[in-house]
C-alpha cells in the first residue's frame, strides 16, 4: 500500500527511544493488488470464476485474467492450491 516509508519512521522512532521494533513477516499474499486479493478469496471458498464475476460485476474472462496474475505471483497452478494457502 505504498506504506513502508511510514513504517521505517517508526521503526526509527521506536529504535531512538530503546524499543526494538517486530519484524514485519512478508506473507504470500503481501504481492496481490486489493482486487486480486479480493477474487482470491472468493475463489478459496470453491465459488466458480461466473460466480465471482457476478458477485463483483465483472466479466468471467476478467476473473480469469486476475486467477493466471494471482497464481503466477503466488507462485501456484490450481485452485485447489489457492484453497490451501491462509489469505487475510
Amino acid at each position: 500500500m505504498g506504506l513502508e516509508a511510514f513504517a521505517e519512521r517508526a521503526a526509527r522512532e521506536l529504535r531512538a527511544i530503546g524499543e526494538q521494533p517486530r519484524k514485519r513477516a512478508a506473507q504470500p499474499a503481501d504481492a496481490l493488488t486489493a482486487q486480486e486479493l479480493r477474487i482470491a478469496r472468493l475463489v478459496a471458498t470453491g465459488a466458480t470464476s461466473r460466480e465471482v464475476a457476478a458477485q463483483l460485476f465483472l466479466s468471467p474472462r476478467t476473473i480469469d485474467a486476475h486467477l493466471r496474475s494471482i497464481f503466477g505471483k503466488l507462485g501456484i497452478t490450481s485452485r485447489r492450491q489457492l484453497r490451501n494457502l491462509h489469505l487475510p
